[in-house]
């Protein structure tokens, strides 16, 4: 069971009985495997990244772009989360890449266990970059280390500055905030140095950078993340995310 919304996690059996808090095992669980997915990850020197967002952030065509930009700088790869329908993976594999669909029916967020399954279904061994697009939502995901080096979390102009705010365990776990959808930020009087602020306060050690995946702007400085880091990766240089619960 979810520990933040009930909803229907798998690893709840581990819980019953003892008078204790429930969540506890489950997230201990799925620590472990995490952890087993990250010296997989390691072993073969592969950047895997976790992006999180509300639905309708601009997720998919941010990472439609990506791909395209990336293409014959980095082997990209990715394992899409989705309540129920595949329109996001079959999107993403109309940019030549790899795509893992993982339907998650009822759950509000991908685990380390749908992760260690979905990545036996993916050619590792050709990439240099995994992306993990979780299911959309700013609450749940926040709780599940999945085995990533890096966590990327976007906040669209159109949501309201005060996003941060509102989802601060899942913006402070964050090692790159992108401020999606800049093209719309005067039509939608978006206040920048707000959502800044709001960011410098609860995510202030993650890279923020402004995107639109329609003008391209700021594309190339993501891209040129992404490219660095795998680059460490490859080197075995890389600061992983560890990843605590409070």
């Amino acid at each position: 069971m979810c520990k933040e919304c009930g909803c229907g996690g798998e690893l709840s059996h581990e819980s019953h009985g003892h008078g204790m808090d429930v969540h506890v095992p489950v997230l201990d669980a799925n620590d472990r495997l995490a952890e087993r997915n990250r010296g997989f990850f390691a072993a073969k020197n592969l950047l895997v990244i976790n992006v999180f967002s509300s639905p309708g952030s601009g997720k998919t065509s941010l990472l439609q772009k990506t791909a395209e930009m990336l293409r014959g700088r980095v082997r990209m790869g990715v394992i899409v989360g989705d309540l129920a329908t595949d329109n996001d993976a079959e999107r993403l594999s109309r940019a030549d890449i790899p795509v893992v669909q993982i339907t998650t029916g009822t759950m509000c967020h991908l685990d380390a266990r749908m992760i260690a399954e979905a990545m036996k279904k993916m050619p590792l061994d050709d990439l240099d970059v995994l992306i993990i697009e979780n299911v959309g939502n700013l609450v749940c995901p926040a709780s599940y280390d999945l085995g990533e080096g890096v966590r990327v979390v976007l906040l669209s102009v159109t949501e309201g500055e005060d996003k941060p705010l509102k989802y601060p365990p899942m913006f402070h776990s964050a090692d790159v905030a992108l401020v999606t959808k800049s093209d719309l930020a005067d039509a939608v009087d978006f206040n920048r140095d707000a959502a800044l602020a709001a960011l410098n306060k609860v995510a202030h050690h993650a890279h923020v950078i402004e995107v639109s995946s329609k003008t391209g702007e700021g594309m190339e400085a993501w891209c040129e993340e992404i490219v660095e880091r795998a680059r460490r990766a490859r080197e075995g240089t890389i600061q992983h995310h560890g990843h605590h619960h409070h």
